[in-house]
């Protein structure tokens, strides 16, 4: 008799650990973080005729930024830019490894044997560039926030240099005044080329503006 107590003494010890154990496990899971992967692709809005994705920063250079990971952002130019550089002849890129700071030159565009730099919108170690874009810069303006991206940056301080970009409502109220500045500079006739109606604007808009110098106009809008 003793025996058996002794056993079924044990066995209920043994039942009140397990139970134990297995509300311990439910209260780890409750209170684990759920884990989301960050989406690398971008979701198309149209303001004023130009794609202006939601989960895009954008720098005030038409250069935007786009978070992979903790510290790795991708970056091209935005639609506005593509079209208002309308064509690329050439595009020289940074070197992997080149330190650049945000708000400074990070690539060169040529046309016409002209050139014009664009701005970072990040600070950070270049880690990648697109090879596509080398080839075919058209790239750039074909598919500007997909296949057209054009450098990756490992950017250690990315939390803070996404506060100095822009998203959501801001980027778009920008967007449009852009569009405004741009529609007074075009003649009457063309500018509905802007597409206020929600449609698309047209490609290389710059050609519509026959009185515009091409590299001084784009310096213009993209602070460089």
């Amino acid at each position: 008799m003793t025996v058996i107590m002794v056993l079924a003494t044990f066995a209920i010890f043994l039942l009140i650990d397990y139970v134990r154990s297995q509300k311990q496990v439910v209260k780890q899971l409750a209170v684990q973080p759920v884990i989301r992967e960050v989406p690398s692709h971008v979701v198309p809005v149209m303001v004023s005729g130009f794609q202006v994705p939601e989960n895009v920063r954008y720098h005030s250079g038409h250069t935007w930024a786009l978070s992979e990971s903790r510290e790795l952002v991708r970056v091209g130019i935005d639609d506005f830019a593509s079209k208002l550089v309308g064509k690329i002849e050439g595009i020289a890129l940074p070197q992997r490894g080149r330190w650049v700071r945000q708000g400074q030159k990070i690539w060169t565009i040529f046309r016409d044997g002209k050139s014009l730099d664009m701005v970072s919108p990040i600070e950070g170690t270049v880690s990648d560039v697109n090879e596509a874009v080398v080839k075919d810069p058209s790239l750039a303006l074909k598919d500007p926030f997909g296949e057209g991206w054009i450098v990756t940056v490992q950017a250690p301080d990315s939390k803070v240099n996404f506060r100095n970009l822009l998203g959501g409502a801001l980027a778009r109220m920008w967007t449009e005044d852009s569009a405004l500045r741009l529609r007074k500079r075009m003649p009457v006739a063309m500018a509905a080329a802007l597409a206020q109606d929600g449609g698309v604007a047209v490609d290389d808009i710059t050609a519509h503006l026959p009185n515009e110098d091409w590299a001084a106009l784009t310096k213009e809008f993209f602070l460089s």
